[in-house]
């Protein structure tokens, strides 16, 4: 995908007041603008389902949303969902998000 319509596509994803939360979130705990190159945790579902006060099917489905944007990746952790922020994801866009 070239790099205008990737960026329409996150930007798309993060029209949503919590996917952008989420994603912000993702960001944060990963070490802002280096979050693809930090490795960390990242977050898991349930993290999510706490700090927003939101059912797992609608965190799911916002993480999907992402997911598909290229701005994260989900991992199955055991039986915990983890989401880390893609190494895809426009950096322009981490580091404006981690400020």
């Amino acid at each position: 995908m070239a790099e205008p319509e990737r960026l329409a596509s996150a930007f798309k994803a993060l029209s949503n007041p919590r996917r952008l939360q989420m994603f912000t979130e993702v960001v944060r705990r990963q070490g802002g603008a280096n979050a693809a190159e930090v490795g960390s945790c990242g977050c898991l579902l349930t993290d999510f389902i706490q700090r927003l006060g939101i059912g797992a099917p609608t965190v799911s489905h916002h993480l999907r949303a992402l997911e598909a944007a290229g701005l994260i990746e989900l991992q199955r952790d055991g039986r915990n969902l983890r989401c880390t922020v893609s190494d895809a994801a426009p950096r322009e866009l981490i580091a404006m998000l981690s400020e």
